[in-house]
Formats: C-alpha cells, structure tokens, sequence
C-alpha cells in the first residue's frame, strides 16, 4: 500500500527579494520555516530545499544502514550520518544539486572495516532517497 508524507511552501514576491515559508503539517516538526534567496544561496538564517534535503538522505541512510546490518546480524550502538548536498549556482538551466556526499560514522559490535564498508555501500544503494535522486551519490564509511 502506498502512503504519502506532506510538505508545504509558500513563496511571496520576486525572486530576490521575495520571501518563503516550509511547513510540514503532517508531523508538525516545523510551521512556516523562513527561507528565501538569501537563506538560499547567502547565509541569512533560516532553511533552504537543499539543507532539507540533505536533512531527509541523512536520516533514511542512517536507517537503511541500520537495516542493513540488522539483516547481516549485526546491532548498531550508534549511527551519525553527515549529508552535503552541493549545488552550482550558475548552471543552465539554473541552480543545480550536483551530488550529494555521505559521512557516515558508526559503532557496530563484532563487525570488521571490510564488512562494515560492503554493508554501508549496500545501505547507500538500497535507501529511498539514495533511489530517489539523479544525481550521484558518494559515501565515505567510518567505523568508529
């Protein structure tokens, strides 16, 4: 059965000078977030789409890897996962994410370098947003 997850923008004015606000009604983690251009691509305080983005590839990686290894046998302490998306401005048509990178930094009982690298990679190609993206996705694996 398919389900869907709700997220709202709403966007007034010019593009430069304009101003924005996210919500996500469904969980109600957030209520008319700011973001505009220079939330966007200066460093006015507030979110962008791409932060949240990166947000939600961190959070589905971190459970997939934990799924993952729970499948292999394995029980995570502790997952922490860092996702960068990159964007160029100055591409045609417009701004574009040209990748996204993947830090992840785990502690899994009785698990070696190579077997936790093969997981990860296996995580990386298995979780929704990795799936969802066209753009390619990197991943670096630290087993602490």
């Amino acid at each position: 059965m398919a389900f869907k997850r709700i997220a709202t923008a709403r966007w007034e004015g010019d593009i430069q000078t304009g101003t924005g606000a996210m919500s996500t009604p469904q969980s109600g983690l957030f209520a008319d977030q700011n973001y505009s251009f220079k939330t966007r691509f200066g460093d006015e305080k507030g979110t962008n789409p791409e932060e949240l983005l990166a947000a939600a590839h961190a959070g589905c990686f971190s459970m997939a890897l934990s799924a993952v290894l729970g499948r292999a046998g394995f029980t995570p302490t502790r997952i922490e996962t860092r996702a960068e998306a990159t964007m160029e401005p100055g591409m045609d048509p417009g701004p574009t994410v040209t990748g996204m990178h993947l830090v992840v930094e785990a502690t899994v009982p009785g698990i070696d370098a190579a077997q936790f690298e093969q997981i990860a990679q296996a995580a990386k190609a298995g979780c929704v947003i990795s799936r969802a993206l066209a753009v390619p996705v990197t991943l670096e694996a630290t087993l602490l």
